[in-house]
């Protein structure tokens, strides 16, 4: 992955910022690190990369906040100290982008958002957005409300989640340690690098442990399986680490910096896959001047394209795309239930508004959520 030159289209990227990283080692956020950090950060965006930053640190916020008290791990516990820490964290990094210009939105996710196809479609857009408007997303997970059935659990999964979630090109996460090692380098001096992971089997999982420095919740365990995640998602992931100067630049360089995890499909395959798993629960009938759009122009789905709609199904829903004869074309996410798309046949994606009262998008489909058949 090189800088895109002028013109091409922006590369995105998702960077996962640990605990470890964050504090340097010691109990509290350090500021000099995380300013290093942002600046390393902006210059891509500035660049033209379209970046996401998943981060860790919120409970860390929340203890130095209340001075360190002893308490239980407990969930609730976790959860009133990244209450009390998540709005400390989100206002540093606003101090810390502001010196570079950089707008940044919070958005906050558990599982449930992600899994619900409703929420997956406006978490998918809303972060879309936030990109378009060039401004940098700040996730996290929602530990103030998540419960042990809707959380993610650590910060290494969820930032392969949101990769999947947006088609990025390369998930990096920075951590503590060099990459992925023979065996673990703080016990086995003769432990060596791999820099590279074309297959993750079960060799590479018996090399997986947990963290030792009690700051965080993902050791290289939950960095393996998120790599298996990102890779299934068409999506090259990086273990690199977070200290070694201009890291993120030389990741993007291609330079051989931590352990790569290159992606076993590409996003279109990805998408397919996944989009194809699960059945349709309804079906849009669409003329053929859409169909050839769909098919042969790389077009999304607009409401003056529908003839009919068949079936009951909420927002987020896969239907199938059929011509008017009857032949599948398509599976996609609906942006509208059942009820509105039938309201929006052969209607312009400018009366959308008009006709419901609101609008999630000029496209019954879109592009990016449709495989054809």
């Amino acid at each position: 992955m090189a800088i895109p030159t002028e013109g091409a289209a922006p590369q995105r990227i998702v960077i996962k910022l640990g605990t470890s990283v964050l504090t340097n080692g010691t109990r509290q956020l350090s500021q000099r690190v995380m300013l290093e950090l942002a600046r390393q950060i902006a210059h891509l965006h500035d660049t033209g990369y379209q970046v996401i930053l998943v981060t860790s640190g919120a409970i860390t916020a929340g203890r130095e906040a209340l001075n360190y008290p002893e308490l239980s791990s407990s969930l609730p516990i976790k959860q009133m100290l990244s209450a009390v820490g998540q709005g400390r964290l989100i206002r540093l990094y606003q101090e810390l982008f502001g010196l570079f210009e950089i707008v940044v939105g919070q958005v906050l996710l558990t599982r449930g958002d992600i899994d619900n196809r409703t929420g997956y479609l406006n978490a998918r857009d809303t972060l879309l957005t936030l990109l378009d408007q060039r401004v940098l997303p700040v996730i996290n997970e929602n530990d103030t409300i998540a419960t042990d059935e809707i959380r993610v659990g650590d910060n290494d999964t969820l930032s392969a989640l949101v990769a999947n979630l947006v088609d990025a090109d390369l998930l990096i996460l920075l951590t503590d340690q060099e990459g992925l090692y023979t065996a673990d380098p703080r016990t086995t001096p003769s432990a060596t690098l791999i820099p590279v992971v074309e297959r993750i089997d079960e060799s590479i999982w018996a090399l997986a442990g947990g963290t030792s420095t009690g700051l965080g919740t993902g050791g290289m365990l939950t960095k393996i399986r998120a790599a298996e995640l990102a890779g299934r998602s068409g999506t090259t992931m990086v273990i690199a680490p977070g200290r070694l100067h201009g890291v993120l630049s030389l990741i993007v360089r291609g330079q051989p910096v931590g352990t790569r995890f290159p992606a076993t499909v590409d996003h279109l395959e990805s998408r397919k896959r996944w989009l194809l798993a699960d059945r349709p629960q309804g079906t849009l009938s669409i003329d053929s001047g859409a169909a050839d759009r769909l098919c042969h122009g790389g077009a999304s789905l607009l409401p003056v394209g529908m003839v009919a709609v068949e079936g009951t199904f909420d927002r987020g829903a896969p239907v199938l795309v059929q011509s008017v004869n009857g032949q599948a074309i398509a599976v996609g996410l609906s942006n509208y239930d059942s009820e509105d798309a039938s309201k929006l046949i052969r209607q312009q994606s400018a009366a959308i508004r008009d006709r419901l009262g609101y609008s999630y998008g000029d496209e019954i489909i879109h592009r990016d959520n449709l495989a054809l058949l």
